[in-house]
């Protein structure tokens, strides 16, 4: 009984804005700073591939935003089982928040990848089973987006919304195990768990870089969206309308 009362305590709209405020200043500067790190040492730092030259190093932005954009959609789709299977209205408003920074990230793996691709195989695009795959992810987000914005009822909203971020998580392995599962164009795993890594030290220093700067920038643009949200659906509740009334200061 008190696991749960704690549960829903941290579940807590009012917690959840406070902390994320708090929060806030370091992740935004975190991902600075990591930013600033692993773009200078990839571009600058990092070797020449022999094979492809000076246009691999947009695998520094390509690689960890494609691992962004499968990680961030599991974590929408389990926020948005949470709050299916246990009516809890934070975890909803979460899974809110994750689309829009979901979507952007793979955006840019599909931009990035169009211009790895374009040296590499001598075309934009091709309908590889990884490309394929990852456009598939855009247009789930973006259904999510839109089915959530067209339905004016916000609890059948995010319930609709649940339906298809879990069908669509099935799609989440089919991207990751594609290059294994069919012939492709796209390359394997560079960097794997049970595997040696299969590039220069400095390279994967980079890119390691690169992706916990990604995970700073998520964190922080998803708090801040959700901040946004909770003031928007709580907008009745008592503790919003005094933070409305109080000085600016107070409001972080």
């Amino acid at each position: 009984m008190n696991d749960r009362i704690r549960l829903f305590t941290f579940a807590a709209p009012s917690r959840f804005y406070r902390l994320a405020g708090v929060l806030l200043p370091w992740l935004w500067a975190i991902a600075a700073i990591l930013a600033a790190a692993g773009l200078y040492i990839g571009f600058f730092v990092a070797p020449t591939d022999a094979q492809q030259g000076e246009s691999y190093r947009i695998i520094f932005i390509h690689v960890p935003a494609a691992w962004m954009s499968m990680v961030i959609y599991m974590a929408m789709a389990g926020w948005a089982a949470v709050g299916w299977m246990f009516n809890i209205r934070m975890a909803f408003m979460l899974a809110h928040a994750l689309a829009p920074t979901g979507a952007l990230f793979t955006f840019i793996a599909l931009w990035t990848g169009s211009f790895w691709g374009k040296p590499a195989w001598g075309t934009w695009w091709v309908w590889d089973a990884r490309l394929t795959s990852e456009l598939i992810l855009l247009f789930l987000y973006l259904g999510y987006i839109a089915l959530v914005a067209a339905i004016d009822d916000v609890r059948r909203g995010d319930k609709a919304g649940a339906v298809i971020a879990l069908v669509g998580a099935v799609n989440i392995p089919i991207i990751y195990f594609s290059v294994r599962w069919w012939n492709t164009l796209h390359q394997g795993a560079t960097v794997s768990l049970t595997a040696a890594p299969k590039m220069a030290s400095t390279m994967l220093t980079a890119m390691l870089l690169m992706t916990l700067a990604f995970w700073a920038y998520a964190f922080a643009v998803v708090f801040v969206r959700a901040r946004a949200v909770v003031l928007e659906r709580e907008s009745d509740a008592d503790w919003v309308r005094e933070l409305a009334a109080a000085p600016k200061e107070q409001h972080a």
